[in-house]
């Protein structure tokens, strides 16, 4: 019997609405919803392979646990035992920091990755926490804390009524956007040009993207900040800074002046291999557009000033009075969010309350590099013990982080390792307890994280499509149960997590003279929840605590789970509205232009104005049909374009004596790898291109699919020593290596040995 079902994509940030078909119990179709409210219908490859991805024979059906040194499949039970046993003498012998976090970027696609992580990190409370941010976003989160008081206050382009569009470092055709959640991202490019608007791309190499814009901008790799220091140098140079409404909510504005007096287009040309009349021009027409929006990605985060860059978007914008306004880049208004506060100073955002152990890297938004995650197991120092033990969640840190061989290394020496993966992979494959969640028709779907993001308010929500199999773990228990069994209470029932988080945020509730159910009866407030497990109740609770909430009765025609459920399709909640001053939380009140730590990190800046990378810098690359390293193992989404090669100028390939297709060795700082060599020019002469994600070659994994072409890990080119200091950011891009012919390396080899 065939029938449809919706689900909410999780395979990318553009949280497309889907129509599944389903037969016998398996999802056996996908197409868009075309009466989603957000995506209308939209559907990239990815959620076009979503029947593959949830079918992939390759994922785990039930627990794995270590036993003589081999992983053999166990039960349920045997599995959580295992870690209640293998975790909590590690923590009582050598305190909550030796016991370590990593969460992976696939958290943010779950709902159940929402809600559970930051327990059990509280719960636990280690200060050992690595995720995906500090090899990805990191530095927006750290400028906007520094700008308006909060990490998560990221503002968004208008892209649907923009007149300029400015994206630096983004390649959303590919990409479908990041830190910008909107579905159809390339139909949104066309409506603006197609309206008169103008758009133009930052990027060393000429992307998608970058072939539609008006105007594409090869600029060096790495010297992001300067071309946008020296714009805004410009603006201020050229009187054509005018913030308007927003000038009485800012802070700084004249020693912003003086803090980048040195950087004009003259002094800033070379170094961004981009005119000094360039600069100016692109300066000068983001000030005449009627509206306009600066948006910056991973290529300006992944660099060696990636917080100064971040910081330096918004600078634009505050300067082109864009900020806050229609058109330019507004704050949105998740349906989830706490209730707003009134405006007025906060509490602020602070940096480096504690540091690594080994490196001293500071703190950032509660996290430590990523990159220091090999270092904090393999390293014992006089500063505390060593990370002994490890959860894992959705991460596979062996692929994505610096150095892969040596955190390899480092986590077969670990005391008790236990990872919550549908996958044996790079990473899992270490663990003394694997446990696997259920495919994603089976979960529910809310995006927490990417609302807060998106380019229109909304709010959509989506059960199971298909019910949980037999032998199947829920994810949202399965992590319930780790937060149980990681901290002590192991046997508890898992519903226990979830009352205490409605009974902990009712009574913060009740007692918030803004909240709309101050002075009211927590208890009262909980039976009156709704929804069919835990997470629903904690999902309804926050909707009606939300600022489209009902508030438990005190709005009635406001949100709640039993409104979102009759429509399934969401409920659209309108375009973004300028909010400011209200989501401000810096101790002035006011969006700080020039933080201490930003103004301290600029004579770093002005340094770089005379530096220049001599030989090949390598970039990475998108692809369409690729998110990270855990799409790898659908047939669907790997293949033609998407492949594992080395892009390479033909005016480079000439002189080094490549030829297309020709295997070629890449050598960086943390080691070497060999890839075929794509000779193209789409990138710009001394850059060269290798994805992330790949490397699916190492011993006892079960990728069938990705093992077969395993392509080369780029982030074994990287020792884990680059890092944007501000925001412990790892530095990806612009990075120095060589390149030559693999026969040619290997014959020079052979040569010196005899």
């Amino acid at each position: 019997m065939s029938r449809t079902a919706l689900r909410i994509c999780p395979l990318c940030e553009a949280t497309c609405g889907l129509t599944l078909t389903i037969e016998d119990g398996r999802v056996t179709r996908a197409r868009g919803d075309r009466e989603d409210v957000f995506s209308k219908g939209f559907i990239c490859p990815k959620g076009a392979a979503f029947p593959e991805l949830d079918n992939d024979p390759d994922r785990l059906r039930t627990p794995l646990v270590r036993d003589g040194g081999e992983l053999r499949e166990a039960t349920w039970e045997e599995a959580f035992d295992a870690v209640a046993a293998g975790l909590r003498p590690v923590a009582e012998r050598y305190g909550a920091n030796s016991v370590g976090v990593v969460l992976g970027n696939p958290n943010v696609h779950t709902m159940a990755g929402a809600l559970y992580p930051p327990l059990l990190v509280a719960g636990l409370g280690t200060r050992s926490l690595f995720t995906a941010s500090t090899v990805d976003q990191m530095p927006k989160h750290v400028s906007s804390g520094l700008l308006f008081g909060d990490a998560n206050a990221i503002p968004v382009p208008d892209l649907d009524r923009t007149d300029h569009l400015l994206l630096i470092g983004a390649n959303p055709l590919e990409s479908n956007g990041s830190l910008c959640t909107a579905p159809d991202f390339p139909g949104r490019l066309k409506a603006l040009k197609a309206r008169g608007g103008t758009l133009t791309v930052v990027d060393p190499r000429r992307t998608r993207t970058a072939r539609l814009a008006d105007r594409h901008i090869a600029v060096r790799p790495g010297t992001d900040a300067l071309l946008l220091a020296a714009m805004a140098h410009t603006l201020l140079d050229e009187g054509l800074a005018d913030p308007g409404p927003l000038t009485p909510h800012l802070d700084g504005l004249g020693e912003l002046r003086d803090a980048l007096r040195d950087f004009t287009p003259e002094a800033a040309a070379a170094a961004c291999d981009v005119d000094a009349d360039t600069i100016r021009t692109l300066a000068r027409e983001l000030a005449a557009a009627p509206t306009a929006a600066v948006y910056g990605r991973i290529g300006s985060c992944t660099v060696p000033h990636g917080t100064l860059a971040s910081w330096l978007v918004d600078v634009l914008n505050i300067l082109t009075g864009n900020l806050d306004q229609p058109g330019g880049a507004l704050f949105p208004l998740s349906a989830t969010d706490k209730t707003p506060r009134p405006a007025g100073p906060g509490r602020g955002f602070a940096l480096g309350r504690w540091h690594s152990r080994v490196s001293r890297h500071p703190e950032a938004k509660s996290e430590l590099p990523l990159s220091a995650l090999a270092e904090e197991i393999d390293t014992v120092t006089d500063e505390g013990e060593p990370v002994r033990a490890l959860i894992v969640v959705a991460a596979n840190p062996v692929l994505s982080a610096p150095d892969g061989n040596r955190l390899d290394k480092a986590l077969g020496s670990l005391d008790f390792m236990v990872s919550v993966d549908p996958y044996l992979n790079e990473t899992s494959r270490h663990a003394h307890v694997v446990l696997p969640p259920p495919p994603p028709s089976q979960s529910p779907h809310y995006d927490f994280a990417f609302n807060t993001l998106a380019v229109r308010n909304q709010v959509r929500y989506t059960r199971p499509a298909v019910p949980l199999e037999p032998g199947r773990m829920a994810e949202t228990e399965i992590l319930a149960r780790l937060i149980l069994a990681a901290t002590g209470m192991h046997g508890t029932d898992p519903s226990a997590v979830d009352e205490m988080v409605i009974d902990q945020t009712l009574g913060k509730a009740v007692n918030d003279p803004v909240s709309p159910v101050h002075g009211r009866d927590p208890k009262e407030l909980a039976d009156l929840l709704t929804g069919a497990d835990g997470p629903e109740r904690r999902l309804d609770m926050m909707l009606r605590l939300g600022p489209y909430g009902d508030g438990f009765g005190a709005r009635p025609d406001g949100l709640r789970l039993a409104r979102l459920l009759e429509h399934p399709h969401g409920i659209d909640l309108g375009p973004l509205r300028p909010r400011l001053p209200q989501p401000l939380k810096t101790r002035s009140g006011k969006v700080e232009l020039l933080p201490a730590p930003i103004a301290a990190d600029l004579p770093r800046l002005r340094t770089a104005l005379h530096e220049r990378a001599e030989g090949l810098v390598l970039v990475g690359r998108r692809h369409l049909r690729s998110n990270n390293s855990w799409l790898h193992n659908v047939p669907a989404l790997t293949g033609g374009s998407n492949r594992c090669t080395l892009h390479l100028h033909p005016d480079d390939a000439e002189r080094l004596g490549i030829a297309d297709g020709q295997p070629v060795r890449i050598t960086g700082a943390g080691g070497a790898v060999t890839a075929p060599a794509e000779i193209t020019d789409a990138v710009r002469k001394g850059v060269v291109s290798l994805p992330h994600g790949w490397g699916h070659d190492r011993p006892g994994t079960r990728l069938r699919h990705a093992a077969g072409d395993p392509g080369a890990n780029v982030n074994q080119l990287l020792d884990g020593t680059r890092l944007d200091p501000l925001s412990g950011n790892a530095v990806l891009n612009g990075i120095p290596v060589e390149v030559a012919p693999a026969a040619a390396e290997a014959a020079e080899k052979l040569e010196a040995l005899t």
